[in-house]
């Protein structure tokens, strides 16, 4: 048996996806256990995993340097006698704690030139590694170990009394029929988010079927919530805005009960694929080879222009025509392959 230490990501989606790692670690050694140093964001989502201990909440903010803060939290660190820590974030200062707390064996890729903080350095082969999932997954074997063909998928564990008492904290009543999760917004920028008129020309076809339409997303998603709501004018008023109004454990309890969820790559995209939902993905910029939805009952939205994927938070070119010319029938069609379509 192992005590491992995992430097967790500082993303939604990043976070759901490094749960494939703690599912070949325990499939190796299903004694090990599993502490994961992360934001306190995050801790909603690791005691949905099963294969975590615990998670430690991680103080200092994304993009905060604090070495000193690091290394104290390290050396705090130094009683639970880790054997190993496995980072997942590629930054220097994601490996001052490690190292702090004298963890023998600390695993990672180069990234930052961590010489001396790792003693386990990994070059990262990016042409053999082309998912991010597969780079997580990767660390948890020897350097030359082949990837476990599946890669299991992270799979969220929702209860529920969990779900009633998120129902019964948003004033809302389960579902009667069927529910369509929307989720507009995407944190890295609009080159991410398709249209809000096209997200609401979905909502008022499946309000016409008899179904329901909740929005999620954080505060900064609750203007283009509006927005949808706006544009559906009289019908608006069936739907639910949660943007702002829920917090992240909430939203993970609400979404499970979704029939279907349609959003841009975002983290909640990727959240929705853990609980297993069936999975409208839309990409713009970014590509949904490096960071797929982890669900074989997916489908991914895709133009492919000449374009893109750009990477870019807003559109180099000033159209955005990777989201705006994939229309609302295609998403409405995808929909259909679903068995209530």
């Amino acid at each position: 048996m192992s005590k491992i230490l995992i430097v967790g990501p500082s993303w939604v989606g990043d976070m759901v996806m490094a749960q494939s790692l703690f599912k070949v670690l325990k499939q190796c050694n299903p004694e090990d256990i599993i502490d994961v140093l992360a934001p306190a964001w995050s801790l909603p989502l690791l005691e949905r995993m099963p294969e975590v201990n615990r998670g430690i909440v991680m103080p200092l903010g994304h993009g905060r340097l604090g070495l000193s803060e690091r290394y104290r939290l390290g050396k705090g660190l130094r009683s639970e006698q880790y054997d190993q820590a496995i980072l997942l974030p590629n930054s220097l200062k994601s490996a001052i704690t490690p190292w702090a707390a004298k963890i023998p064996k600390r695993t990672g890729y180069r990234g930052e030139m961590r010489y001396g903080l790792l003693s386990d350095l990994r070059l990262l082969d990016k042409q053999k590694l082309t998912m991010t999932v597969q780079r997580f997954v990767a660390l948890a074997g020897d350097p030359h170990q082949l990837l476990p063909d599946p890669i299991p998928e992270p799979k969220l564990e929702v209860d529920s009394v969990s779900v009633d008492q998120a129902l019964q904290a948003t004033g809302l009543s389960k579902p009667t029929g069927n529910l369509l999760a929307l989720c507009p917004g995407a944190e890295y920028g609009p080159a991410k988010q398709w249209p809000a008129e096209y997200f609401a020309a979905v909502a008022k076809e499946k309000i016409q079927q008899g179904w329901q339409v909740w929005l999620f997303g954080s505060e900064k998603d609750r203007a283009i919530g509006d927005s949808i709501i706006d544009l559906l004018g009289e019908r608006g008023g069936v739907v639910e805005n949660l943007a702002g109004r829920t917090s992240l454990e909430q939203a993970v309890d609400l979404m499970s009960l979704a029939a279907v969820v349609v959003g841009n790559d975002s983290g909640l995209m990727h959240v929705a694929a853990a609980l297993d939902r069936n999975l409208i993905a839309i990409y713009g910029s970014s590509d949904p080879g490096f960071t797929p939805p982890l669900n074989q009952r997916a489908q991914i939205l895709d133009l492919n222009l000449e374009c893109s994927p750009c990477f870019k938070r807003e559109c180099p070119l000033g159209h955005t025509d990777c989201l705006k010319q994939l229309e609302p029938e295609q998403v409405l069609q995808a929909m259909e392959a679903f068995p209530f379509g």
